[in-house]
């Protein structure tokens, strides 16, 4: 069912993640979730892919994007870090933080850091892998339909906006404005290969800076054959959260 080498996170993203996934939730046969209806002709989810799809990405691999072991995952986060423009922060929130191999990276740079994710299992093996962190704090949160209290002044959003479909990535740039601190930093990062995502990589990129052009400015681009690394500083912070 899954490629075994270092980039299998790579493949599993593509159509046939689809199918794997909903043979580990038991919601129909392989030959069914290639025609899946919530698929467009292209073959791409039409919509934003909910929290049971990351619950059967984990229900039988505690690891199953090789975020502890992958060269990619490792080459990545090191250049997230050297992209960062300040040496530390107070406020650090991370969008999608899984079993915590970034968060525990990302923790020295962050007086606080609060990491989120949608599977209960995965924010305990976060907890368990940073529990040298006590500056780190981690919540249940599907974003962006829920969003932790507070304001940041550093947001990274790594490999989790093409998750959304485009109404959604519309909320979550409004919850990112309502939750930046002045002059904050946001961070994006995504994979450009072929997914049945929502969105690509590029569009998720694109359409987050597009959305946040009224508050947020951009900073520094970078891309390599795989992902691309965009940091954006904030302009114009709105004085009251958003709801």
């Amino acid at each position: 069912m899954r490629d075994r080498k270092p980039d299998s996170r790579r493949r599993l993203l593509q159509a046939g993640g689809a199918v794997a996934a909903s043979a580990v939730l038991g919601i129909g046969s392989a030959a069914a979730a290639e025609t899946d209806p919530a698929e467009t002709p292209t073959g791409r989810r039409s919509k934003s892919l909910d929290t049971e799809y990351f619950k059967g990405m984990y229900a039988t691999e505690s690891d199953p994007w090789r975020f502890a072991s992958s060269p990619y995952e490792r080459d990545k986060y090191a250049a997230t870090l050297a992209a960062l423009p300040r040496a530390r922060y107070a406020s650090g929130l991370e969008v999608g933080c899984s079993i915590g191999v970034f968060t525990h990276a990302l923790c020295p740079r962050c007086d606080a850091l609060v990491g989120l994710d949608v599977v209960p299992s995965v924010l305990d093996a976060a907890r368990a892998r940073c529990a040298d962190c006590p500056n780190a704090r981690f919540e249940l949160a599907a974003v962006p339909g829920a969003w932790p209290e507070g304001r940041f002044d550093l947001i990274v959003i790594s490999e989790v906006a093409y998750y959304l479909d485009r109404a959604d990535l519309a909320r979550l740039v409004a919850r990112v404005r309502g939750a930046v601190l002045p002059e904050a930093d946001i961070v994006l990062v995504h994979w450009l290969g072929v997914t049945h995502y929502p969105l690509s990589g590029d569009e998720a990129a694109e359409g987050f800076i597009a959305d946040a052009q009224d508050f947020a400015r951009v900073l520094k681009q970078s891309r390599t054959a795989e992902y691309r690394l965009d940091v954006l500083r904030v302009t114009r912070a709105d004085p009251k959260p958003a709801p």
